[in-house]
């Protein structure tokens, strides 16, 4: 029994329609299930991701519009690390960024590998950053995506999690999850961070731990933040098996969702990050055709009944010029 690495990302925003327009249009992902949150059905909960929306390429968004702005702390994803192919791939992304007016920090060299790294923000602040994952990283790019298939994201590198301490959340990690302890590099403001690696390791599946003690806690994830990170299992089988490890050492784990594209359980790492597992299928293909993915408002069949009252309380996504993301 072995995870399989990230399967998604879910963050905050505060403007669906702005963030589509970034999402797909600068950063050239696919909108590929138009959804809402299933515990708040008056939000939309977009995923963005390669040509058929498979785990680990998807991005996910929750929105709510007035919750107010993130802000950093530990106990939190601080930052989301994307995959894509080589120098070249990087140097265009910044040339990208500078047409855009988006904010970012320039190539960086990390690590004992000398790995190639650009972090920058959306336009909400979210702190994101373009990894080389040296070709390792397998996705199907989106056929209409504004971004060269040579130059196109490729999927999830790694997560980075904010800690004051390390070693509580690095033995959850190797001893109940079975992750491996990996090296450590410094942040450009000299904060130490270790990375943990599961399943195959490298690309796609890294979790990278920063200690900030300097950091106060923060529980609350506002626009701008990350809210949770699911790890992949193959079938419901082994999900199940997940939970009854998970729940000998943290019993406050979910009891098994049925989230109809997936299954998931939920529950909190030690220093206070919300984690998932979720099964790789049955996909987003169950309920809508691969090639009008994320078209249309699509609600699991227990939702479905609700649709009117769903679909009213919702704020159309109109589009937006990205050219005007950033003032």
């Amino acid at each position: 029994m072995q995870l399989g690495g990230i399967h998604h990302v879910t963050a905050v925003t505060g403007n669906a329609s702005r963030n589509v327009a970034f999402y797909t249009q600068i950063l050239g992902m696919r909108l590929t299930k138009k959804t809402v949150n299933q515990d708040d059905v008056s939000a939309y909960h977009l995923f963005y991701g390669d040509e058929l929306g498979r785990p680990g390429t998807d991005l996910t968004f929750f929105e709510w519009a007035d919750i107010g702005p993130h802000r950093q702390g530990v106990g939190t994803i601080s930052t989301i690390s994307l995959g894509v192919t080589g120098r070249d791939a990087l140097d265009w992304w910044v040339k990208r960024f500078n047409d855009f007016n988006i904010a970012h920090d320039g190539i960086q060299t990390r690590g004992a590998e000398e790995r190639l790294v650009l972090p920058f923000r959306d336009p909400e602040g979210q702190r994101l950053e373009l990894v080389d994952d040296a070709g390792k990283l397998e996705s199907t790019p989106w056929r209409r995506s504004p971004v060269p298939v040579e130059m196109a994201i490729r999927g999830f590198y790694a997560v980075r999690l904010a800690q004051s301490r390390l070693e509580p959340s690095a033995r959850f990690l190797t001893e109940v999850l079975g992750f491996r302890r990996g090296d450590t590099y410094a942040t450009p403001e000299q904060s130490s961070v270790t990375i943990f690696e599961v399943g195959p390791g490298g690309a796609g599946a890294e979790v990278h731990v920063e200690l900030r003690p300097d950091w106060p806690f923060r529980r609350f994830v506002g626009t701008g933040g990350v809210h949770h990170v699911a790890f992949r299992t193959p079938d419901e089988e082994e999900h199940r098996q997940w939970r009854e490890q998970i729940a000998r050492v943290n019993p406050t784990v979910t009891p098994v969702i049925d989230r109809f594209y997936f299954r998931s359980i939920y529950f909190r790492e030690p220093g206070g990050v919300l984690f998932e597992i979720a099964t790789d299928g049955p996909g987003f293909a169950v309920d809508e055709d691969v090639e009008t993915l994320g078209e249309r408002l699509s609600l699991p069949p227990f939702l479905e009944g609700e649709r009117q009252v769903i679909e009213a309380n919702l704020r159309p996504i109109t589009p937006v010029d990205p050219k005007v993301l950033v003032k």
